[in-house]
């Protein structure tokens, strides 16, 4: 498999596109590797691509000048980020962080712009990936200030099942609870204990790097 011609042709967007506009959106996309804890970028930082999660896990986060962390959202494979701000042509306004190591599909901004400009279906998607996207940085917002460390670990693995966002359906997914802590802003040992009681409540199953979903529903809901 090459992999330009694959990471346009299985991206969520691809279905939206005619074959022409398909073409065109294989050209120039690359793919880069990221070993956990590298930076796709820095806050500040002029990123000109459009960035897809092939394989891993991106945590979207900045840190403010009291040096409180804060962690918007993040990225599971299939997922795509930063379309605001190559829409803007603006610097990104966040860190762009693997947690694990990570594949990277990246289109540059010329192709993602003359998507925007000219193919209908790409619109359709970016409306509805901006709305879910600004959903969910409202709601981690909300999860940050009111709710209890296991309704936040709750809702923020939920997320990582939103078929709006990640394209795979899928009843678990690949994440360690560390690196569920990095997304949800809490304690390894914390999300251990959470993790615990969401299972003895039979909304989920661990195992080693991997947790098994029973209600994404409910695990959304919770603690509201």
């Amino acid at each position: 498999m090459t992999g330009r011609t694959d990471i346009a042709g299985n991206a969520i967007w691809a279905g939206e596109l005619t074959p022409d506009e398909l073409e065109r959106a294989r050209r120039g996309m690359i793919e880069r590797a990221f070993a956990k804890g590298g930076y796709i970028c820095h806050r500040g930082d002029k990123l000109d691509y459009w960035t897809g999660v092939v394989e891993g896990l991106v945590k979207i986060s900045t840190i403010s000048h009291s040096g409180k962390a804060m962690t918007f959202a993040g990225a599971a494979a299939g997922g795509w980020v930063g379309e605001g701000s190559v829409i803007k042509d603006e610097a990104r306004k966040y860190d762009l962080v693997a947690i694990r190591d990570s594949r990277i599909a990246l289109m540059p901004r010329a192709t993602f712009m003359w998507l925007f400009e000219n193919s209908t279906g790409f619109n359709r998607f970016l409306v509805r990936q901006l709305n879910e996207r600004m959903g969910q940085f409202i709601a981690t917002i909300e999860y940050d200030r009111i709710l209890a460390p296991r309704a936040r670990v709750a809702r923020h693995l939920s997320w990582l099942f939103n078929s709006v966002l990640y394209p795979a359906e899928r009843s678990e997914i690949e994440i360690g609870q560390e690196e569920l802590g990095l997304l949800a802003g809490l304690s390894r040992q914390i999300v251990n204990r959470s993790l615990q009681e969401l299972e003895a409540e039979g909304l989920l199953a661990v195992s080693r790097d991997r947790i098994r979903v029973f209600d994404v529903e409910k695990l959304g809901r919770y603690g509201g």
